[in-house]
């Protein structure tokens, strides 16, 4: 019953953090959508335990720190908005890369799984955006 309740919480501080961060329309104006593909591998363990693919809207949230799968995992996650910032900043279509997980586990190390993950970025070119830079 105690980790149901842990997991609870874990889930409300997460929806408020979530709910914290201002829109992606709002953050990156010139973003019409953003696809993040997640591969998700356990540390020494070649082989894949989950792919994940999550799509960003304009009226969602900029808030691209995604979980560990590692239900014990404390503190731990994997942070794409440095990396997603940047690409917008460069006006990059595509980025891959990698990140090891930084939380802990009953007292063991950190970088217990890792995530390979591919991000496609489409910018709004059309008059809308035309006439947004007009406004500015």
């Amino acid at each position: 019953m105690a980790h149901k309740q842990d997991y609870l919480e874990k889930v409300e501080i997460d929806r408020q953090r979530r709910l914290q961060t201002a829109l992606i329309s709002e953050c990156f104006p010139d973003v019409s959508f953003i696809i993040i593909q997640l591969i998700y591998y356990l540390k020494g363990v070649n082989e894949v335990s989950m792919i994940r693919t999550i799509n960003f809207w304009p009226s969602r949230h900029a808030y691209f720190n995604m979980d560990c799968m590692i239900k014990d995992c404390i503190d731990g996650g994997f942070d794409l908005t440095q990396v997603i910032t940047h690409m917008v900043k460069k006006h990059e279509k595509q980025g891959k890369g990698n990140l090891s997980c930084k939380g802990k586990i009953s007292n063991q190390s950190s970088q217990h799984s890792r995530v390979a993950y591919k991000i496609a970025i489409q910018y709004d070119t059309g008059t809308h955006n035309i006439l947004r830079k007009k406004e500015k």
